[in-house]
């Protein structure tokens, strides 16, 4: 079976970027040296600030794609293992779920 890890970066501009990889040690290397083309590429150099459990790759991916859409203060609170801020970080300005 397959296995992945999501991850956050933090960009030299201060935005975050969200990505998934089998090998986040790698990965952060690849776009260090600007390998990625695309987002991160042009915001070097990043940090890795958040690396998830290792989970499925499907799974990784599904995750990827919610948290990609997410707005930066949830992403926040799973940097900084605030985890419990979400179900109130869920809702918009506007009292729609996000």
């Amino acid at each position: 079976m397959k296995t992945g890890f999501v991850y956050i970066l933090k960009c030299s501009d201060d935005s975050y970027y969200t990505g998934v990889t089998n090998d986040p040690e790698r990965r952060l290397v690849e776009h260090q040296i600007g390998q990625c083309d695309g987002y991160t590429k042009s915001r070097r150099p990043v940090k890795m600030v958040w690396i998830s459990e290792e989970m499925d790759i499907l799974t990784a991916i599904e995750n990827e794609k919610r948290i990609k859409g997410w707005r930066r203060e949830k992403k926040e609170a799973i940097i900084n293992n605030k985890w419990d801020k979400l179900p109130e970080l869920s809702y918009s300005y506007r009292g729609k779920k996000k």
